[in-house]
């Protein structure tokens, strides 16, 4: 079993200080071969890269991003491919997502779910990756998760940022680098190689203005997310495998769900059959349904999928204009 996203990492207030300062040395270590890494030249592909990434180690939104810079270039007649490393799946690639026939296992949970929309690749080898990617007819790359891996060149690079900084909330925590805080690499580094910001804000939210203030130089974009879908009728047991499971439940509150318990899971994790067990049984104490993000979904067993309601959360710019400019400067 995965182990869930410390809490403490997005806080501010001193928890887990003692941990933080132990841990510190490691961190040193990660972001000076981050540094390094990033440093390296990336080989061009002959078409757009449009690169989505975090500066945190998950829990951003950025997988809606991913799916929403797709769609707004579809949608302006580019022929759009993504790309990812397939994180949690069995194949190097590259490979073109097919989701009548791979499996979450086979080629990770949210390039199995963004395949459904259009052509997705993984690939272990972003390079190799970009080359049949374009050899089958892309346009241009989205890629997934690409702000810290050098190997393609960057037309366009994009951070995506947690702005929701309710209930002590911080998408930074203290600004410590992993494993003693939430980050990537440092906020100013990242930032300086970012050609914008997507803050991701639920409705009816105001942009923190600290916050704003920190993410000062690249220009920043506010990206509105929210359910695509009512809240289902009667009583609900939710889970999720996600960075950020809490958040899930808040959104699912915040609807008007009737949930009567939230079982949170690490991210990505694989769920076995005694936690499904547990789930259904769960479920039954309460005479509820089960209900679970779109991403999590795509890791159940084809036979349970039908069981299990699903969350869908979607994403959408509030100045589609500034955005669609951003995306295409780099043609």
């Amino acid at each position: 079993m995965k182990l869930t996203t410390p809490r403490w990492w997005y806080s501010r207030e001193p928890k887990g200080t003692v941990v933080r300062f132990l841990l510190w040395p490691l961190s040193g270590l990660w972001t000076l071969a981050t540094a390094r890494r990033v440093a390296k030249p990336g080989i061009d592909p002959g078409v757009p890269v449009i690169s989505v990434g975090n500066l945190t180690m998950g829990g951003s939104g950025k997988t809606p991003v991913v799916r929403e810079v797709l769609r707004l270039l579809r949608d302006g007649g580019v022929r759009a491919h993504g790309l990812s490393r397939g994180h949690g799946g069995s194949l190097a690639g590259p490979v073109q997502v097919d989701p009548a026939t791979h499996t979450a296992a086979e080629v990770g949970d949210e390039p199995l779910m963004l395949a459904a929309d259009g052509p997705f690749w993984i690939a272990r080898d972003r390079a190799a990756g970009a080359r049949a990617a374009t050899a089958a007819g892309a346009e241009a790359l989205v890629l997934d998760d690409g702000h810290q891996n050098p190997a393609l060149k960057k037309s366009v690079s994009l951070v995506v940022v947690d702005g929701d900084v309710r209930e002590g909330e911080w998408p930074f925590g203290d600004g410590k680098v992993f494993p003693a805080g939430p980050m990537r690499e440092p906020l100013r580094a990242g930032l300086a190689r970012a050609d914008a910001v997507a803050l991701i804000l639920p409705e009816g939210l105001a942009a923190d203005p600290e916050l704003l203030e920190q993410l000062a130089g690249p220009p920043v974009l506010i990206a509105r997310m929210g359910p695509l879908q009512p809240a289902p009728e009667g009583p609900l047991v939710g889970f999720a495998g996600i960075a950020k499971p809490w958040r899930v439940e808040r959104s699912l509150k915040a609807a008007g769900a009737d949930l009567r318990d939230f079982i949170p899971f690490g991210d990505h994790q694989n769920f076995a059959a005694a936690e499904l067990e547990f789930l259904r049984g769960r479920a039954a104490d309460f005479g509820a349904r089960l209900i679970i993000t779109e991403k999590d979904w795509m890791r159940l067993p084809a036979e349970l999928r039908d069981q299990v309601l699903v969350w869908r959360i979607g994403i959408r710019f509030e100045d589609e204009a500034a955005v669609r400019a951003l995306l295409h400067s780099g043609r």
